[in-house]
């Protein structure tokens, strides 16, 4: 069984996050406390809302700094819908700096693509192409569909990190992974069977040390 700590920005689906993963049998602690990360073995940023706001109570109660510290210190993280966006450098919604652990800037989806009128935010699901065989996916079929709901989506400056795509409009990163590091744009804890397997897998998930 995994001790896995969510992290409390104030916003988001903390609850039915713990929920999948006590259904799991694995131990859920909530927390707003950045003395608690360093405790942590497994860190999970789930994720509702806005970059801007997110940031913001990220950075008001300690919380950016303590992450940085813990992804570099090698424990398991995941990033979940705005938890995999916050990552990168920059995000255009809000325009706003954000935690900058992995090189890359968010952007808004475009609302139409060749003529073709496209609904912004992307709400539904989506089959997520497997670009390599990483941990999170193992027992999961390639091209399985995955709940979103996004307006914005990452682009990673290293297109080494993206390990799983989907598309809307354009083909976009749906799961990156480097070192101790995953995280999704679509939503584990609201994809059914398929999402509650990847928390599984991201619980028993032993990554290489740095």
């Amino acid at each position: 069984m995994a001790r896995v700590t969510i992290v409390d920005y104030k916003a988001g689906n903390l609850a039915s996050v713990a929920r999948a993963l006590e259904h799991l049998g694995h131990h859920a602690e909530i927390t707003d406390e950045p003395l608690q990360l360093c405790r942590a073995e497994r860190i999970i940023l789930p994720g509702v809302g806005a970059a801007g706001a997110t940031m913001e109570n990220l950075n008001r109660l300690g919380l950016s700094e303590a992450l940085r510290n813990e992804i570099v210190a090698g424990k398991p993280f995941l990033g979940i819908c705005i938890g995999i966006q916050v990552l990168l450098d920059y995000s255009d919604e809000d325009a706003t700096e954000c935690l900058g652990i992995i090189r890359g800037r968010v952007l808004r989806y475009p609302s139409s693509v060749d003529g073709r009128f496209l609904k912004v935010p992307q709400i539904g699901w989506n089959r997520v192409h497997q670009l390599s065989s990483h941990p999170l996916f193992q027992g999961v079929p390639d091209n399985t569909h995955f709940y979103f709901v996004n307006a914005y989506y990452p682009l990673p400056a290293d297109p080494a990190v993206t390990i799983g795509t989907s598309e809307y409009g354009l083909r976009f990163t749906a799961a990156l992974a480097r070192d101790n590091v995953v995280a999704t744009q679509f939503h584990l804890e609201k994809s059914g069977a398929p999402g509650l397997k990847l928390l599984d897998n991201f619980c028993r998930w032993q990554p290489a040390r740095c």
